[in-house]
């Protein structure tokens, strides 16, 4: 297969992988948050996951290929032209994500981890945030779906196929080459942060990666501390 039907190399597979399960977790999150959903008990899991896809992105936004960098397109000094491009309904194909595409980027990585926050640490105190930020997250998700689509018509180019597949059109990009991959440290790094996250989480809730229901999340302080009463009741007894 020549170089011109297999495409540019845009997106380096981790990025990819980090897409679909985000898009996955958050879908799973929303259809579980009522008590009598029938996924009511994969919601913290989801909620769990979605924090450790977050931070991952957080370090491949340095550590990983070319186009998943956020230096890469954090621009911006670059939307102002690209508005105008919308407006005159020609736009130049970027090989990255375009300025608005960068703004959304980071919008929707700040209201999910928003939502992961409120929702893990909050307490009851942020029940009202957890919900109006995960509404707030909904609403911008179906934003940004609709934009994929036009941009896709506007730039002629499947944007959600390039995501799949991490290539886009060499003909639509002619003089690009493929995109630089991330390197065997920042790979190395971005494990062993995910890997620390992970003790933090079991070190604080140790069933986050279990199922179970969203009511016994927010009560498992209680019930610990009702365990260790009735630990140290039993030693007391014994003692006597």
């Amino acid at each position: 297969m020549n170089d011109t039907v297999r495409g540019i190399k845009v997106w380096d597979l981790p990025l990819r992988l980090f897409h679909w399960l985000l898009v996955i977790a958050v879908a799973v999150a929303f259809l579980s948050s009522e008590e009598d959903s029938a996924l009511n008990q994969w919601h913290v899991l989801a909620g769990w996951v979605a924090g450790l896809l977050i931070l991952f992105r957080l370090v491949w936004g340095f550590a990983g290929g070319e186009h998943s960098r956020f230096s890469d397109f954090v621009r911006p000094s670059r939307i102002g032209d690209h508005l105008r491009e919308i407006r005159r309904g020609r736009i130049e194909p970027s090989l990255g994500h375009n300025p608005l595409g960068g703004i959304a980027v980071l919008v929707l990585l700040a209201l999910t981890a928003v939502t992961v926050w409120s929702g893990a640490f909050g307490g009851e105190a942020a029940e009202d945030l957890h919900e109006i930020v995960a509404w707030t997250l909904l609403a911008m998700v179906g934003l940004h779906i609709l934009a994929v689509l036009v941009m896709s018509l506007l730039e002629r180019e499947n944007l959600v196929r390039a995501m799949v597949t991490g290539r886009k059109s060499r003909t639509r990009h002619r003089t690009a080459r493929d995109a630089m991959v991330p390197g065997v440290a920042g790979i190395v790094i971005t494990l062993g942060v995910l890997a620390g996250a992970i003790f933090g989480i079991l070190r604080y809730d140790r069933q986050a990666f279990t199922l179970r229901s969203a009511e016994s999340f927010e009560h498992r302080d209680a019930s610990s501390a009702g365990l260790i009463i009735h630990e140290h009741r039993a030693e007391e007894d014994d003692n006597d």
